[in-house]
């Protein structure tokens, strides 16, 4: 029998005849039915591992993600606590020097004239108590004294002047002291230079 497709075209298709059964062979068909259920089943059980697989990466993802924040907040309270043990040591160092900035004041309130000796040593012993008090926790003082040669790493120019005795790029005068603190710069020293 022949059957007209949709195309025009003609398909051969083989019906058996009427009155006959024609016979299945059962094991064919149960050997096709294993296929079908054996690829079904190993794509399942891929599937499965696929899934078992994923679930642990997410599992580890989590993990991670939440043992990192831990840490960035753990490591972001040791740096907070340890800025305000450095500043509490800096200021124990400065204590002593402050209560006798304080004395020296209040000493002024009664002072007379030959009185203004003993106030002007006073000053001085304050400032070589400051000078250790820096020295004790590492802060050194910058060498720039008029006649050395400017160094901008180390010095900061805020005038400059003509001067035939200097040399060129020659410090010519020092406004204010500068100070590093185990190699790097806290403040410039302030000068003159001469062109």
């Amino acid at each position: 029998m022949k059957k007209k497709h949709d195309k025009d075209e003609e398909l051969e298709i083989e019906l058996p005849e009427e009155g006959t059964e024609e016979e299945v062979d059962s094991e064919e068909v149960l050997e096709f039915t294993e296929d079908e259920e054996a690829d079904s089943s190993e794509e399942a059980s891929e599937e499965d591992s696929k899934d078992a697989e994923l679930a642990e990466l997410k599992d580890r993802y989590v993990r991670l993600l939440a043992e990192y924040d831990n840490f960035r907040r753990r490591t972001q309270k040791e740096k907070e606590a340890i800025y305000a043990d450095a500043i509490a040591e800096v200021v124990k160092e400065w204590l002593p020097l402050v209560d006798d900035i304080e004395r020296a004041v209040a000493s002024t309130e009664n002072m007379d004239e030959s009185s203004v000796e003993k106030v002007a040593e006073g000053i001085k012993l304050i400032g070589k108590q400051a000078v250790n008090v820096l020295n004790k926790i590492g802060v050194e003082e910058i060498e720039g004294k008029e006649g050395e040669s400017f160094d901008p790493n180390l010095h900061e120019a805020v005038m400059h002047v003509e001067d035939d005795s200097l040399g060129e790029q020659e410090i010519a005068q020092v406004f204010q002291k500068g100070y590093t603190c185990k190699g790097k710069v806290i403040r410039h020293t302030v000068v003159k230079v001469a062109n």
